[in-house]
């Protein structure tokens, strides 16, 4: 979205909202957001009920931008800081909120990223990279896959195509290849390092090329480059955090797979999609 576009949407909270009332109903068609249901009928208070489960609801019940208090021109705001890599912090003064306030919101947004990234099982094909890699932890000590304290993070990237990854609890040789036959469609050519744990992938129904990186980077197409350049693109901007929780790295890392994912896309506007999608019953 261009500034200009972004300036005049902004520019009160009744067009702040009319937009995303926009993302959130498609052809105007509200719908109850407990059943599904498209016969509603309209409240005095403004609320709507629905004439099969005789849910009220308001417009925006149900889906993530309703997780805050904040007004639609500011979750605007706070969307368009957020895609900018402005810190918590400083979004925080420029809206002139608490640091709770935004943090909660930005938690949400990262939330509401996951669940969109989970929405359907993705399987990558053709050519894929596999590759794993190792975040947090302290400077000192044994680096690589013989390092302490950092999480592994396993990765598959299709070429010219996207990025999945996962925190996973080890790099053992079942666990990578659980994850590689959940996501890679059969027969695809599955490019990988040296690593002992991928000596199976030709017993799962993959074409299998492997790169000695102690002896050169590629050769020809068998590489991992992309799948590194990946983890190059998350670390960078991960390290601007200055240290994150275990419990919360998988928001960051999922953020970054986004990111990523729409790099050459309108990042702002399907950030926007994200918070007014209706949030995922669990079961």
């Amino acid at each position: 979205m261009d500034i200009y576009s972004y300036e005049e949407i902004i520019s009160s909270e009744r067009k702040a909202r009319k937009y995303v009332l926009g993302k959130c109903f498609k052809n105007q068609q509200r719908i109850c957001p407990r059943c599904g249901h498209r016969k509603l009928y309209k409240l005095a208070d403004g609320r709507r009920r629905c004439k099969r489960c005789n849910y009220s609801f308001h417009e925006l019940t149900g889906r993530w931008i309703s997780k805050s208090r904040l007004s639609c021109s500011d979750w605007l705001r706070v969307v368009k800081l957020f895609e900018l890599e402005v810190s918590t912090r400083r979004i925080a003064q420029q809206l002139d909120a608490s640091y709770k306030t935004v943090y909660r919101a930005i938690t949400v947004l990262r939330r509401a990223i996951i669940a969109l990234a989970q929405d359907g099982p993705v399987i990558l094909q053709r050519e894929v990279e596999l590759d794993e890699s190792y975040f947090g932890g302290k400077r000192k000590g044994k680096r690589g896959r013989g390092a302490a304290g950092k999480i592994p993070v396993f990765g598959i990237l299709e070429r010219d195509g996207k990025v999945s990854v996962e925190v996973v609890p080890n790099v053992k040789a079942e666990t990578l290849l659980d994850l590689t036959v959940k996501k890679v469609r059969r027969g695809s050519i599955v490019y990988t390092d040296k690593y002992k744990a991928y000596d199976s992938l030709m017993c799962c129904g993959f074409r299998h090329l492997q790169v000695d990186h102690g002896k050169y980077f590629s050769r020809g197409k068998v590489y991992i480059n992309g799948l590194e350049g990946f983890w190059s693109f998350a670390k960078e901007r991960l390290i601007k955090h200055h240290g994150m929780s275990p419990d919360r790295f998988p928001l960051y890392l999922k953020e970054m797979q986004f990111r990523y994912n729409h790099r050459h896309e309108d990042i702002y506007s399907l950030m926007v999609d994200c918070l007014c999608n209706l949030v995922p019953k669990v079961s």
